[in-house]
């Protein structure tokens, strides 16, 4: 499979609709970024999680990615109390995950102020589960998080328990799946760009709005420049993941809006 378009396929149209993720990774309290999902190898940031989220708002940001790396690994999402006081203090509709395994997880995570929660690993085990919390939440309060790579043959694959084993099921007939079922928010990511600052898989992102047009897909994973944001936007997603580039200054928050 390759994810180039056909010759006879038109290209992708930007979606009028575009939003900016602004992304907040927090281990041991500290915001933090891991390359290509490598807890060995992590980079701190100076802020805490919270003073982070409340300067995106001042910059103007809508939405907020906040995602519990403690949770990721161990399970059990452990940031309510700084999901509630960001909701509280600065309005942002906040995504967010990590260690989501049970309903109870989803329930608890949109009482305390979350607009939709991030599945990750479990959407990829257990899409019957996933696919019942859709039914019951609504498809708007479910954003599925599906983390690829690409084999040797071209196909996108599904790396499971920390990107040690592969799932039997592609990234392709998983999304099919899951748009089927009234899914809206898909984010993905092409592991091989995360934390690489090396551009993102832009072939990616058109491939996926090819195959799975009804999906509003999130690119993440090696935004370096603000024409990344413009060439995620063209490729046909519906919102893009800014984290380590907006951390370290390579652009603004107010560069990429304007873009």
């Amino acid at each position: 499979m390759s994810t180039d378009a056909s010759p006879s396929q038109a290209p992708p149209h930007p979606r009028a609709d575009f939003q900016f993720y602004p992304a907040i990774d927090v281990r041991d309290g500290r915001v933090v970024r891991l390359a290509q999902g490598d807890y060995a190898r992590e980079t701190r940031y100076g802020g805490t999680p919270l003073h982070v989220a409340q300067d995106y708002s001042r910059q103007g940001a809508q939405w907020l990615h906040l995602v519990d790396l403690d949770a990721a690994r161990a399970g059990g999402y452990t940031l309510l109390p700084l999901l509630e006081e960001i909701a509280r203090s600065t309005g942002l509709n906040v995504q967010t995950g990590g260690g989501v395994r049970a309903r109870d997880d989803v329930a608890r995570i949109l009482d305390a102020g979350a607009r939709r929660v991030v599945v990750g690993s479990l959407a990829v085990r257990e899409p019957d589960t996933v696919l019942g919390w859709l039914a019951e939440f609504g498809s708007d309060r479910i954003t599925v998080a599906l983390d690829t790579r690409q084999d040797g043959q071209g196909a996108w694959r599904l790396p499971v328990h920390g990107w040690t084993e592969t799932a039997a099921e592609t990234l392709d007939a998983l999304a099919e799946r899951y748009a089927a079922a009234g899914l809206v928010h898909l984010l993905c990511t092409d592991i091989a760009r995360d934390g690489m600052l090396s551009g993102p898989n832009l072939s990616l992102y058109a491939h996926l709005h090819a195959r799975v047009p009804a999906l509003a897909v999130q690119a993440s994973g090696g935004v370096s420049a603000v024409g990344d944001v413009a060439g995620a936007r063209d490729a046909g997603c519906a919102g893009i993941v800014l984290g380590r580039a907006l951390l370290e200054g390579r652009f603004t928050l107010a560069e990429a809006l304007a873009c």
